[in-house]
């Protein structure tokens, strides 16, 4: 078979497909990767054929600031902004349809302009993919897939947002007008198609979520074992050392550096603030730019731009994170307490970190402290010494990691992706 990936502009995003790929590579299979041109190093970068489609986003000029004022924070997430805490059933402005409308308008503006479907169109028509795997958001994907009779399947990052807001406004698509209907309409139109549920759910998705992270009814959903890639990077020789003391990593992740949202993160001066006093060997992953607030870095503390998490997390007793599926999956699988604190909930709902920092909590191998709004150096502190002196945390993480080993790798799925390929693709013009 050939198989092509549609991925959106973010690496973390890219990150997430390329274990899968690697296992359809190796079971013989052509495997293609295409995404917008920001993102054609970091593809190269993975050892992937890749191409381009569509003009370059510059998501640092593209992205619109994150606006963390309380007012805009109450306006959109009214039990956030009361409790520090959101919830992933609660929909943004209180009502699911207007949150479909903002997600179906920032993926359209910032995303995928109309040049990337008629040049990812114009591939696989040369190409002739008999599998088109999309990120949740690369809709372009699902248009070329129609056009040439290829399958389609969804690459799930974590919670189907976009699934939980079809689910939610389903009975108001009809009369008060579908937004990506009128977006992705037209476009299936002119390639002499019609538009369906599936152009925006596939006909299924493949999910490397656990279990106890729930999924909206009425999708059809392939389980697969969330296997952590980092990208290609040199690990220090320190990284490997016996630490002297618990060593706790910190990170904001890769998604809101590459795309320099300011505002939405929390303070870097906060969480240095958090674990200044405590007796733990800080590892804080964060660039230049994110370090310029602070005027003095903490002795416990050892800075470094990137270190991968699958080399570093095994030394960890616990990490701090935003959320992210790379840090999750890579703290999931080596049995490692974490402490969400989640981002903009605007945006950042899309992708999960409620869900996860919900979920984690309910599974007793981690908390969810506090959005990154409303986070205190003190709220911070007291997580961070909960799960560390705790030992219920890290004997729930370990759990967690051997029912993440009993769900089925990206090679025990293969077979399944071959047999729905050749269910659904369909003879090609």
């Amino acid at each position: 078979m050939r198989i092509l990936f549609v991925t959106n502009p973010f690496r973390a995003h890219l990150y997430v497909q390329v274990p899968l790929a690697w296992a359809l590579r190796t079971a013989g299979h052509e495997v293609c990767v295409a995404g917008p041109p920001d993102l054609a190093d970091a593809v190269a970068r993975t050892g992937w054929n890749g191409v381009s489609v569509g003009e370059r986003l510059a998501l640092e000029e593209k992205m619109p600031t994150a606006d963390a004022t309380a007012e805009t924070v109450d306006a959109c997430d009214p039990r956030g902004h009361r409790t520090g805490r959101s919830v992933q059933s609660d929909f943004g402005w209180g009502d699911a349809y207007t949150e479909l409308e903002d997600l179906t308008t920032g993926v359209r503006e910032v995303f995928f302009p109309d040049s990337a479907f008629d040049d990812l169109v114009d591939f696989a028509r040369q190409w002739r993919p008999d599998l088109v795997i999309t990120d949740p958001t690369a809709f372009p994907g699902a248009v070329a897939a129609r056009v040439v009779g290829a399958a389609h399947a969804r690459m799930m990052l974590n919670v189907d947002r976009v699934g939980q807001l079809r689910a939610a406004c389903r009975d108001r698509l009809d009369a008060d007008g579908d937004p990506m209907r009128e977006w992705l309409g037209p476009i299936l139109e002119r390639y002499g198609s019609e538009f369906d549920e599936a152009a925006v759910l596939g006909q299924w998705s493949i999910s490397p979520t656990p279990p106890w992270i729930p999924q909206p009814d009425g999708a059809h959903y392939l389980p697969m074992r969330s296997v952590p890639f980092n990208g290609p990077s040199p690990t220090p020789r320190w990284v490997y050392e016996q630490p002297a003391r618990r060593r706790v990593c910190i990170t904001q992740g890769l998604s809101h550096r590459d795309a320099t949202i300011d505002g939405a993160s929390s303070s870097t001066r906060d969480l240095f603030d958090a674990v200044a006093d405590l007796d733990v060997e800080v590892i804080a992953t964060l660039d230049a730019k994110q370090l310029d607030s602070v005027s003095k870095i903490p002795e416990n503390v050892r800075t470094v731009d990137f270190v991968p998490f699958t080399s570093l997390l095994p030394s960890c007793s616990a990490i701090v994170h935003e959320g992210g599926v790379g840090s999750f999956a890579t703290a999931l699988q080596n049995g490692v307490p974490q402490i969400i604190v989640p981002n903009d909930f605007r945006v950042e709902k899309w992708w999960g970190p409620v869900a996860i920092g919900t979920g984690l909590e309910s599974r007793g191998a981690g908390v969810y402290a506090a959005n990154s709004s409303t986070l205190t150096p003190e709220t911070l502190r007291r997580s961070l010494q909960l799960v560390l002196d705790d030992p219920s945390y890290l004997a729930n993480a370990v759990q967690l990691r051997t029912e993440l080993k009993a769900m089925p790798t990206p090679n025990d799925i293969v077979p399944a992706l071959e047999k729905l390929t050749a269910e659904y693709r369909t003879s090609r013009p």
